[in-house]
């Protein structure tokens, strides 16, 4: 009895644990014909369109928010000093 009860909680777990991580996936460019980009700062996926662009030596960034980016150049000044 206990083994079954183990192994349905280990379903459920497995269960949980895949639908999370499916979750974060990157969303389905193809379907909106629109491209997107992972924000380095939180990791959320944005739409080129709805982007924050930051630059870093010609190197196109894409931000979520003007904070997402904010917190992008202060984490590279104290890196730099």
């Amino acid at each position: 009895m206990r083994l079954i009860l183990w192994l349905i909680l280990a379903y459920i777990g497995y269960k949980i644990v895949k639908g999370f991580l499916a979750s974060r996936k990157k969303p389905e460019a193809e379907v909106t014909g629109t491209e997107t980009f992972q924000d380095p700062v939180c990791g959320v996926y944005v739409a080129a369109d709805d982007a924050v662009v930051g630059r870093l030596n010609d190197k196109k960034l894409y931000f979520c928010s003007m904070n997402c980016l904010d917190r992008y150049r202060e984490k590279l000044t104290t890196e730099n000093h």
